[in-house]
């Protein structure tokens, strides 16, 4: 492998940092926070959280989950204004080369 010493540097401490939650900041100065889920010679695999609304949120007002006289009782599933829940992550690829650094993020 010929790699830079930058890249094969970033390479490896996402190696070491594999299914770590970590910030990685680019060359352009932007920050990522996510979970390394695999790494390979070119690029870094991150899980990286979905900022979607949450709870009461995705429902119109007067709509929604348990609001009796809609429709059949408990199901608040077909009605205007209802958005399907998104999953919690979705998958970030970035170039090794774009990386210029790493840090561990504490879970909690």
């Amino acid at each position: 492998m010929n790699r830079p010493h930058n890249t094969h540097h970033m390479y490896d401490l996402c190696k070491k940092h594999m299914h770590s939650y970590v910030l990685a900041e680019t060359v352009d100065g932007n920050k990522v926070d996510g979970i390394i889920t695999g790494v390979d010679e070119e690029y870094v695999y991150m899980a990286v959280p979905n900022h979607v609304q949450r709870s009461d949120e995705r429902f119109a007002p007067g709509f929604g989950y348990g609001f009796p006289g809609y429709g059949y009782p408990g199901y608040g599933y077909g009605y205007p204004g209802y958005v399907p829940p998104a999953g919690r992550f979705r998958r970030l690829v970035l170039p090794l080369t774009a990386l210029t650094a790493l840090s561990l993020l504490p879970w909690y």
